[in-house]
């Protein structure tokens, strides 16, 4: 039997939470997810494929009832969040979640933060990160502790969901400065320094991770050495162009989920979200990977 304190997450569906599950897993950690009523699909047949290597499961949702939640929660000392949504989950979910916690008598709590350097964000730069501090700033007055990882930006965002790479036109777009050093991390690595900073007892305040920094022209010359194509490295604009595109769409929507990949460009190019130290050898037992290992695995070639 495990000695490892028992890890309690939530968002255990998603693309992180999943595999933040996996690395407490391998571990040797107990693990128990919060899951909704009714899981279907790749997702149930994902959290089986975890069942079936020691997860325990519960049907729940962040939005439940504090006395239900906490008796989801039951002996885990750790409290993870990896949910991601509007305010009602981010801002409202996770403050339910962490006063559970305190009923439930856990000790130490790892928000949804996963970003750029939220401590250095202001109001406006991007909704998400808002909601985000909005949370801390309502359960500041817990008694747990409280534990963020941060990790830049996502590998796996930055080759698809940020529109920065057209695989068949063959060109990497950017904003602003193509020098300006961006802290980069995979999703896998992510969950790594995550289980690595749950399960470690010295872990407190905000921690900084990044796999790789690049600039936007070291990101396009990785691309080409992974992929062995050429790409054509596009300039969209300067920053300030940048921020006024992003007032000009935000006229246009009542969905801010719309330039939320430009907010986050935004935070980056900047370099206003960029990270002033990292903690990477706090946990040297996290090998992070390289971008140029995971373009070469995973993208289209010509």
């Amino acid at each position: 039997m495990s000695t490892a304190p028992k890890t309690f997450v939530v968002g255990a569906t998603g693309l992180l939470g999943s595999r933040i599950v996996s690395a407490l897993l391998d571990k040797g950690a107990p693990v128990r997810a919060l899951v909704r009523p009714g899981t279907e699909g790749d997702r149930k047949a994902a959290l089986a494929a975890l069942e079936a290597r020691g997860l325990e499961l519960v049907e729940g949702d962040i939005t439940d009832p504090v006395e239900k939640l906490a008796a989801a929660i039951g002996d885990a000392t750790t409290v993870i969040s990896a949910v991601q949504g509007g305010p009602d989950l981010i801002v409202d979910g996770q403050v339910n979640l962490v006063r559970a916690a305190e009923k439930a008598g856990a000790r130490r709590f790892i928000p949804s933060d996963f970003a750029v350097d939220v401590t250095k964000l202001e109001d406006g730069d991007n909704f998400m990160i808002d909601w985000r501090r909005q949370a801390a700033a309502a359960y500041a007055d817990t008694g747990l502790e409280v534990i963020s990882v941060l990790n830049g930006a996502f590998y796996e965002v930055m080759i698809g969901f940020m529109g920065l790479v057209d695989w068949e036109a063959g060109t990497v777009s950017h904003w602003g400065d193509p020098d300006q050093p961006l802290d980069l991390t995979s999703v896998a690595d992510t969950a790594a320094y995550t289980a690595a900073v749950a399960l470690g007892p010295g872990a407190k305040g905000t921690l900084r991770f990044a796999g790789e920094v690049l600039s936007m022209r070291q990101f396009h010359q990785t691309l080409q050495r992974a992929t062995g194509r050429i790409f054509v490295l596009k300039t969209l604009g300067t920053a300030d162009e940048l921020r006024a595109e992003i007032t000009r769409q935000a006229g246009l929507t009542q969905n801010p989920f719309d330039y939320v990949a430009l907010q986050y460009q935004w935070c980056m190019v900047t370099g206003k979200g960029k990270f002033d130290v990292l903690d990477n050898a706090k946990y040297p037992q996290v090998k992070p990977g390289s971008l140029e290992d995971l373009v070469r695995e995973a993208a289209p070639r010509a």
